[in-house]
């Protein structure tokens, strides 16, 4: 089963069940993946570009999350929690901190990098080998802790 096969079956559940929220935020990965055929050569999203495209919704949800809590609304920031939640279903699971030191660790030894004069070689190692798995940010920000010791 294709991913848009998987969005497109969980769209029909959600309708049946009347779950109006988790319904909202299946029907935005669903947009999202038509725009992004419509506007290639191929007629199929790649399973890679459709985790690429839930990954961006969800940062885009947590980072709405984090304003609504910020002017303290409530009632809209539980409603992107939750489709937040919804959307991270269909994200692979997430690398912990000391599994990213690991491949961290790895990657300044394949590259005999020794300072952070180094750090592009290191992060163009590891933003291929962890693309969907850890957050940008934080493999930059270890990878700088690990160049500047």
């Amino acid at each position: 089963m294709t991913f848009t096969e998987r969005i497109n079956l969980d769209i029909k559940n959600a309708m049946l069940a009347k779950e109006k929220e988790k319904l909202a935020a299946l029907r935005d990965i669903k947009s999202k993946l038509l725009l992004e055929a419509t506007s290639g050569a191929a007629a199929e999203v790649s399973e890679e570009v459709a985790l690429k495209i839930c990954m961006k919704l969800h940062k885009q949800r947590m980072e709405t999350y984090t304003l609504y809590q910020d002017q303290n609304r409530p009632d809209l920031a539980a409603e992107e929690l939750y489709q937040a939640q919804v959307i991270e279903a269909y994200l692979p699971q997430m690398l912990t901190e000391d599994q990213i030191r690991f491949e961290v660790a790895a990657a300044v030894a394949l590259t005999g990098a020794s300072g952070p004069q180094d750090m592009g070689k290191v992060m163009g190692i590891l933003s291929a080998k962890l693309a969907g798995k850890a957050d940008g940010k934080i493999i930059a920000a270890l990878v700088k802790e690990t160049l500047s010791n």
